[in-house]
């Protein structure tokens, strides 16, 4: 080929390195586009602001819109949630049940492990009576017991003797007789020994009172060395009849005193939200436990109960609250 036309047709090295150049620009240009659209896709607790306050200074109308949609959407929910309540009374918080533990028999309080407001759990030791009683009834019954062990082995011993000679013809019948019936009655004594000590170390048992159930102590009724009985024999000075009062703090209910007008819109099961006068952001659910068979003449009310679902440190017995009776 003609070396001028080869001449013609090379690049020069100018012209080379100018579109290395242009490409070395394009490749920056789409690398820094990039990063800053990987920059802006990840969130940042910053975005947030920056979003407010652009809205607030950019763009007022779309921001005012926002908020007006916002509250326009809070409105219709709770529009809606009050479209399901058909009722809404007051009550007072109650512990479903209340546990008195008293003595099983008259006795002296000996110690005393709780005070009001403490934790127990079921099975803990909470109070202690007098037992110097019970435990000597208690060796007394024992001893009994070993004697009347004396008294059965003496007797098939002698059975046994007598049995022998009854066989020889040496003793009679009679004599057979009266041994065996002597050896059935000196086992039947041992047998009421040893339930007259099974008995004296229940009563030594029952000098340990335990708890019940895991709960609360509401109320310390006795103290140390007061003479407690069972039960009450008239009179406002006698003896304490309850040592201490539990409740289980997850067990509530809202009492309510229902207005017979509106009995017809309350039910048995029926789904209920309880919140407590003292809190009233809280919210729990419920349902009507409990209605009394007989009302209140004189107040024209019928009581009712709503058990609350999952209950916690603020829902406090004795203190008011509002329960919404909710539609089917």
């Amino acid at each position: 080929m003609d070396p001028e036309k080869l001449k013609s047709l090379q690049i020069e090295a100018s012209r080379k390195r100018a579109r290395r150049r242009a490409a070395r620009v394009i490749f920056a240009v789409v690398a820094g586009v990039t990063a800053l659209v990987l920059y802006l896709a990840v969130p940042r607790p910053q975005d947030k602001v920056r979003v407010a306050q652009a809205g607030k200074n950019s763009q007022p109308a779309l921001a005012g819109a926002i908020e007006r949609g916002t509250n326009n959407l809070a409105q219709n929910q709770h529009a809606n949630t009050d479209n399901d309540i058909v009722l809404t009374v007051s009550g007072y918080i109650i512990n479903r049940e209340r546990i008195e533990l008293s003595p099983r028999f008259l006795g002296v309080v000996k110690w005393i492990g709780v005070k009001k407001g403490d934790t127990v759990t079921n099975g803990q030791v909470v109070v202690l009576l007098d037992d110097t009683e019970q435990r000597a009834r208690v060796r007394e019954a024992e001893a009994a017991v070993a004697a009347a062990k004396v008294a059965v082995a003496k007797a098939e011993l002698d059975y046994q003797r007598v049995a022998e000679l009854a066989q020889k013809d040496v003793e009679s019948r009679k004599a057979f007789d009266d041994a065996r019936l002597q050896l059935e009655a000196a086992r039947a004594q041992l047998m009421q020994a040893e339930a007259a000590l099974e008995l004296a170390k229940v009563y030594l048992d029952w000098t340990v009172i335990r708890s019940p159930i895991d709960g609360v102590v509401l109320e310390r009724l006795v103290e140390p060395n007061e003479l407690v009985v069972p039960q009450s024999f008239g009179g406002t000075r006698g003896p304490s009849t309850a040592l201490i009062a539990l409740a289980d703090p997850k067990d509530l209910q809202v009492e309510i005193d229902l207005n017979e007008a509106d009995l017809s819109k309350v039910y048995l099961g029926q789904r209920c939200r309880v919140s407590p006068e003292a809190y009233p952001d809280k919210v729990y659910a419920g349902y009507v436990a409990e209605i009394a068979p007989e009302a209140n003449r004189q107040k024209g009310t019928l009581q009712l109960k709503v058990q609350i679902r999952d209950p916690d440190k603020y829902l406090t017995p004795e203190l008011s609250a509002r329960v919404d009776f909710l539609t089917k």
